[in-house]
């Protein structure tokens, strides 16, 4: 897969002790990389990095953290860079405004900055949201050239990671002095809303949904009619997987914004996934609850990921459904025996992925 790139590659990812940090680190820890993970201790209990025990070199540490930070770079001389660490929950940005800028935009200075002390980083794939764009709520998909804003903390502080990025990128990272002044490649990664198993967060849909099922609550749904491009976390990670192998591969027109989302079609309601979830694991149960002076969150929101689709030859594998499917058994399978299915999971997304004749997969 991606042309054995990452085989004996130092790797460091940020974040790796979240949910879609832990994925990363188990595809590229098969993938025989050297991984180093830099991140807080795992946000709950239970949670997938502790379930998946990868042998990989786990550092805790904050991104906020600049000595550290950087100590650990030198110490690693890592060659390319995954920055995930961040404050991902839009509905605590509201409670806690000031960490989720330090983290988020602070975090991501430092990391960029970690990056550039460090002789032997060739590329960073700087992941961000696909709520980095001034939401306008129309139907139209955001492509990579729309506006940069945020109604929220976290949405802001996602655009204001985005023009960071774009400012290493232009003042230290200059596309004309590749090969020269400098040696590192960076890139922005913005994915859809992502679904697994794993994730154990509060106030994401499907957590909620499968911690109410397990506790045989009834799970309350906030927003039924909101729309938003739901994707398998193993979707954007094979997208970001592709970014940096093209990054190492020194193929400095790939150093930019990427959307990673599901085809125009896939955009499912939270009404529509909760259905889903029902259809799989029947004792589900639910109830709509749009109560008032509730946080503001977006209503409407599409990826146009033509750009992945056309220059990366980048396309998702699964479509929505089977990720709901997937997910739920995932969660149905655990909370009854225990079972962590993660591994068969990712040997069934790139068994799919090969049969499509996908490029990364091939290659």
């Amino acid at each position: 897969m991606f042309n054995n790139i990452y085989h004996n590659k130092k790797v460091l990812i940020t974040g790796h002790t979240g949910f879609k940090g832990s994925w990363l680190a188990l595809w590229l820890s098969q993938m025989g990389a050297n991984v180093t993970g830099y991140s807080l201790q795992p946000p709950t209990e239970p949670n997938h990095f502790r379930l998946l025990d990868i042998d990989i070199n786990s550092v805790i540490g904050d991104v906020r953290d600049t000595e550290r930070l950087k100590q650990v770079f030198q110490e690693q001389q890592p060659e390319i860079v995954f920055h995930l660490a961040a404050q991902a929950i839009v509905r605590f940005s509201y409670k806690e405004p000031i960490e989720t800028f330090t983290s988020n935009v602070m975090g991501t200075v430092n990391v960029l900055e970690a990056s550039r002390a460090s002789d032997g980083v060739r590329a960073i794939v700087n992941v961000t949201s696909d709520k980095c764009y001034e939401n306008r709520e129309w139907s139209w998909a955001y492509r990579e050239i729309d506006a940069l804003g945020g109604y929220d903390p976290y949405s802001a502080s996602k655009g204001c990671a985005e023009l960071i990025a774009g400012c290493w990128r232009q003042s230290f990272f200059n596309l004309n002095d590749y090969g020269s002044a400098h040696h590192t490649l960076l890139a922005s990664a913005r994915a859809g809303n992502v679904i697994g198993g794993g994730d154990w967060a509060a106030d994401r849909l499907i957590p909620d949904i499968m911690r109410a099922v397990h506790q045989q609550d009834k799970v309350k749904i906030r927003n039924p009619q909101a729309v938003r491009p739901w994707q398998y976390v193993l979707e954007p990670l094979s997208g970001y997987l592709l970014l940096g192998q093209r990054l190492l591969e020194g193929r400095k027109e790939f150093a930019e914004a990427w959307n990673f989302g599901p085809s125009e079609n896939e955009n499912m309601t939270v009404g529509e996934i909760a259905d889903q979830v029902k259809k799989v694991w029947p004792k589900m149960d639910y109830e709509n609850s749009q109560t008032t002076n509730q946080p503001h969150e977006a209503e409407m929101l599409r990826l146009d990921c033509s750009k992945a689709r056309t220059k990366l030859k980048w396309l998702p594998v699964w479509d929505g459904k089977s990720a709901i499917e997937k997910t739920t058994f995932w969660y149905k399978t655990f909370y009854e025996s225990g079972e962590v299915q993660s591994m068969e999971h990712l040997e069934s997304f790139i068994a799919d992925a090969k049969s499509r004749h996908l490029a990364w997969a091939e290659e």
